[in-house]
């Protein structure tokens, strides 16, 4: 068992990051970190012994992260020009399912397939989703409004 908890505390700075990239709040990322771990700790004997723990412990803090977006109000996206210089205002203005694929994929260089097992959907579902966030975020990046998504009319 020490050797697993050694595993679990390995893990803690690269889920400090992403959940900061995440919720962009440094607070409220260190408590979503920090009650992944106790849930890790509590459910050690659930992960299997010989895979990599990483892709376990963001399962984790994603469910815990969206089990949170479903209590908590919905605040309405700021309106305000972005400084083109500031990556994580731009970031926080990608819808959440692909800012989530993104960071996991850019910053936490984890594979599709990985990806796809954290957030429990399809390989094509992730590749779909990181395409949108790349391009929104390039027109981000450039001052442009991304297009809005098409509508069904009848």
């Amino acid at each position: 068992m020490p050797d697993d908890s050694n595993s679990l505390v390995a893990c803690i700075p690269r889920l400090r990051r992403y959940a900061r990239a995440l919720v962009g709040d440094r607070a409220a990322a260190d408590e979503l970190v920090q009650d992944t771990m106790e849930r890790g700790w509590h459910r050690l004997s659930t992960w299997r012994r010989g895979s990599d723990m990483r892709p376990w412990l963001f399962n984790i803090l994603h469910g815990l992260y969206t089990e949170r977006q479903r209590h908590s109000p919905a605040g309405s996206p700021s309106q305000e020009r972005l400084d083109m210089r500031d990556m994580q205002a731009a970031l926080l203005q990608l819808p959440p399912e692909q800012r989530e694929v993104l960071l996991l994929v850019a910053l936490e260089e984890m594979r599709y397939e990985e990806v796809a097992e954290v957030l429990q959907i399809p390989l094509g579902t992730v590749l779909s989703r990181l395409s949108r966030a790349r391009e929104r975020l390039r027109l981000t990046m450039l001052g442009q409004a991304p297009a809005s998504p098409l509508k069904v009319v009848k």
